[in-house]
This record gives structure tokens, C-alpha cells and sequence, in this order.
């Protein structure tokens, strides 16, 4: 019996872990170090695609340097970053390992280490 409470107690810090990843740069912070104290298979996945979508945020602010593309290009991008934000905290509410669309499983094979 007391195992089941253990199970269902580290799948709720993973759930917390996997929302707060995406909560800013800070939540991303944060659950890192939650994830290092109780690391839990659910918070791993959810970091490393919380991750992967701050690369490409970041990537996709340097594009805006291109004249006259730059600015349509990192407006396309930056609503795609807001759908993948929308998506990964459902997933994460849900207590799921869904990956992102068409780019999810390069996060999780790009950030393995984590």
C-alpha cells in the first residue's frame, strides 16, 4: 500500500515539474533543480522540450536581424513558440509524454542528456 502512495505522490511532483518547465525561463530554472532532487521520468521529458522550445525562441530572435524577411519569419515563428507552449502545458497538466508536434522528438534526442 505504501508504495502506491509513492508512485502517485512522484507522479504529482512530476506533473508540477513538467508545468512549472514552462513557465518562463525562471520555471525552467526551477524545475530543473526540483527535477535534480526528485527527478522523475515525466519531468525530464517535459524539461527537455520546454528547453527545446526556448532554443528555438531564441534562434528565431536572431533571425529578426535579416532585412525585411527577418521581422515575417520571427512573427510565423513566435506563434508557432505560442502553440508549442499551449500544446506542452496541456501535456503536462494531462500527466502525458506527448511529444511536440514535428519538432518534439529532435528536442528529446538533441537535450538526451537531461
Amino acid at each position: 500500500m505504501r508504495e502506491d502512495k509513492n508512485i502517485s505522490a512522484d507522479t504529482n511532483d512530476g506533473k508540477t515539474v513538467a508545468i512549472i518547465a514552462y513557465l518562463t525561463i525562471i520555471g525552467l530554472v526551477a524545475a530543473l533543480v526540483m527535477n535534480s532532487k526528485n527527478a522523475t521520468n515525466l519531468g525530464r521529458f517535459h524539461i527537455r522540450q520546454s528547453i527545446g522550445i526556448t532554443v528555438t525562441a531564441l534562434v528565431a530572435g536572431i533571425l529578426r536581424f535579416i532585412p525585411m524577411v527577418g521581422n515575417i519569419l520571427v512573427s510565423v515563428i513566435g506563434i508557432a513558440i505560442l502553440v508549442m507552449l499551449v500544446l506542452g502545458i496541456l501535456s503536462a497538466v494531462k500527466g502525458e509524454e506527448k511529444e511536440l508536434p514535428f519538432i518534439g522528438h529532435l528536442y528529446q534526442n538533441w537535450f538526451s542528456v537531461i
